[in-house]
């Protein structure tokens, strides 16, 4: 979703109801794979759901298709991009797609509806999901979020926040005011809300990307409060590469495919931690609709998503999801549902194949954990230019 995967995870809703009622709406395009090949011969044919529009979370696998890394590994990949209306793991459970972007809560509600799926390559380790206020408000808790006016998005990206807020002895339903946020900063900018929900790559830089009126600067993190859900310890798993469940179980062939893309898409996402100027150059070449500032600040935050990553890049850690499922299953929101109602079933993720990828990885001498990887300084531009 980002939001709308967030920065946008792809959908949002007022219930994991509404969120199942769409799931059917999800399009896409035959899937269409050839033979597998290596340089020289006919190459494997991929195509790769994201679960937003273009844009720096998802810059990894762009830069793995500009730099040839996926044609190094025999792929002939095709990026199809996300939209409101596209849910991606529904679109990799219905054969349109041989690989997908989601969250990993998104896609487990979906799998508990039926969907076919198996989270292959965690490349997210972080949240990216904030809370921002301004530092007026006295928000530096999810305590202090009792009687304020707290925007959230719905569609399964309020979990977080609603489990934070529980910890803290808030009734979400009673003790808030809450707000259906919209796609954008306006309500926080304007004094609609005390709080709204961002991903710190994409609506945070939105609010920083904005004038000051009482300065008629642009304004500074300075001026604001956020709570910080890994910091809070209710964070939810993100971004992860999904693969369809009865391929990897039965066709020697997808498995290979995934194993020469996880290790293909990892090298974009490498490259991206040590070429972030260069990767924000491919994705506003494909067409991001924001400019050239704003996908700088988000590959820099995308990539503080990533690394350092002590336990290597892909690499599903039994804590984290151990950790977003319980919230997934006991976290209720402001209409009683929860995102699921019993622990995922089979195989709902697997380190096999991203392993193998970082063996390959290592074997031919890449850094894969970006131990001594530092986040660059950003100056945003108005509006994002």
């Amino acid at each position: 979703m980002r939001r709308r995967s967030r920065t946008r995870t792809t959908l949002r809703a007022l219930s994991v109801g509404a969120v199942l009622a769409l799931l059917a709406t999800a399009c896409g395009g035959d899937s269409d794979s050839g033979e597998t090949g290596t340089a020289g011969d006919a190459s494997t044919k991929v195509k790769l759901q994201l679960q937003w529009v273009t844009q720096a979370q998802f810059a990894g696998y762009f830069a793995a298709l500009d730099q040839g890394y996926f044609a190094d590994e025999g792929l002939d990949v095709e990026i199809l991009e996300g939209g409101v209306d596209i849910v991606p793991q529904t679109v990799l459970a219905q054969g349109q797609a041989d690989f997908a972007v989601a969250w990993v809560p998104k896609a487990l509600a979906s799998r508990e509806q039926g969907a076919g799926i198996t989270d292959v390559a965690q490349v997210f380790q972080r949240s990216g999901t904030l809370q921002v206020s301004f530092k007026d408000k006295n928000i530096t808790s999810p305590a202090d979020l009792r009687g304020k006016k707290v925007g959230n998005w719905g569609f399964g990206n309020e979990y977080e926040l609603f489990a934070a807020m529980t910890e803290a002895g808030l009734d979400p339903a009673k003790d808030v005011t809450l707000v259906q946020q919209q796609f954008d900063m306006q309500a926080l900018l304007k004094g609609d809300i005390d709080a709204a929900q961002a991903m710190d790559y994409n609506e945070f830089a939105q609010v920083l990307e904005a004038k000051n009126p009482a300065t008629g600067q642009l304004y500074q993190p300075s001026d604001f409060n956020v709570l910080n859900w890994n910091e809070v310890g209710t964070s939810m798993l993100q971004d992860a590469v999904w693969a369809n469940t009865e391929r990897l179980e039965s066709d020697p062939a997808y498995q290979e495919t995934t194993v020469k893309f996880l290790t293909a898409a990892m090298k974009g996402w490498i490259y991206c931690r040590d070429n972030a100027a260069a990767c924000r150059d491919i994705v506003v070449a494909k067409g991001s609709k924001l400019g050239a500032s704003h996908q700088l600040w988000q590959m820099n935050s995308v990539n503080q998503l990533i690394w350092p990553s002590a336990s290597k890049i892909g690499l599903i850690d039994e804590t984290a999801w151990n950790r977003t499922v319980e919230i997934a299953r006991k976290t209720r929101n402001a209409e009683g549902a929860t995102v699921l109602t019993q622990a995922p079933e089979g195989l709902a993720y697997t380190n096999d194949y991203i392993q193998r990828a970082l063996d390959k990885l290592t074997a031919a001498g890449v850094d894969v954990t970006g131990k001594s990887y530092e986040p660059e300084t950003v100056t945003l531009k108005e509006g994002g230019a």
